[in-house]
């Protein structure tokens, strides 16, 4: 077989499987840090439950990810996980599935072990939402989700840091009730609801206009210019507030 008859068969296999994301749709790509439990607690000894060296490393390599190449609204992060929204018009790499899973994972994976010192690895998988309103519901559930999982968390290494095993604190906890899990910090002196946000809620990034004063030297005076920043949010609302913050982000996209 001729080698360009060779390729145009190879090419046909390589792409025989590529999904592609309709327009229309909005994508949100859901980012997983791999073995990071092993990473953060035994490989580099992250304070637990939370380590704000940690958080930071995961909010600069979102930041990263909002400037690599693909247009993202919103960013947000809870643990070891991040998820982008994407432009609704982006077009990127044709929207290939393939291009955004391996692109995304690899940038991730490349900026955090850079940071860190140590090889990191992070998987990626697009979400593939229809409309706004299944975009707001995605949002609601990981920050509802980051909130289960800090009480969780606090409840768990609470009771390591107290002698109990794995296996002993797990059956302790499991099954109890928000509340019964919030009684059991306060009987020994934390009270869950004045934990900093960033640990119950996430952080999100998202694009801000900021007004700056100059001055005009040619006409003598004061002039007041728009630029747009990267805010890092670490003070998320909750519930139906968190509801109407994705909605004017939506809209703002819209715009």
């Amino acid at each position: 077989m001729k080698f360009d008859e060779l390729e145009k068969v190879m090419r046909g296999y390589e792409t025989a499987h590529d999904d592609y994301v309709p327009a229309g749709t909005y994508m949100i790509a859901r980012i997983d840090g791999r073995g990071f439990t092993r990473l953060t607690k035994e490989t580099c000894a992250f304070e637990a439950p939370f380590d704000i060296r940690f958080r930071d490393l995961m909010v600069e390599t979102c930041k990263h990810l909002m400037n690599c190449g693909f247009k993202v609204i919103y960013a947000y992060n809870q643990s070891d996980e991040i998820s982008l929204l994407f432009d609704l018009h982006i077009n990127a790499f044709g929207r290939k599935l393939r291009k955004y899973n391996s692109l995304l994972a690899g940038e991730a994976s490349a900026k955090f072990s850079l940071m860190l010192g140590q090889v990191a690895a992070f998987d990626c998988r697009i979400c593939q939402l229809p409309t706004q309103n299944l975009v707001v519901d995605y949002f609601r559930w990981r920050n509802e989700d980051a909130n289960r999982n800090a009480l969780n968390a606090h409840c768990y290494w609470q009771l390591r840091k107290e002698g109990k095993s794995q296996n002993e604190t797990t059956s302790f906890i499991e099954g109890k009730s928000l509340a019964e899990k919030e009684a059991l910090l306060q009987s020994r002196d934390i009270n869950f609801k004045t934990l900093p946000l960033w640990q119950k809620r996430g952080t999100g990034l998202y694009m801000l206009e900021e007004e700056r004063i100059g001055f005009n030297p040619k006409e003598n005076k004061e002039v007041i210019s728009t630029r747009k920043i990267l805010k890092t949010d670490y003070e998320l609302p909750q519930g139906d507030a968190y509801s109407e913050f994705l909605w004017q982000l939506l809209k703002s996209d819209a715009d």
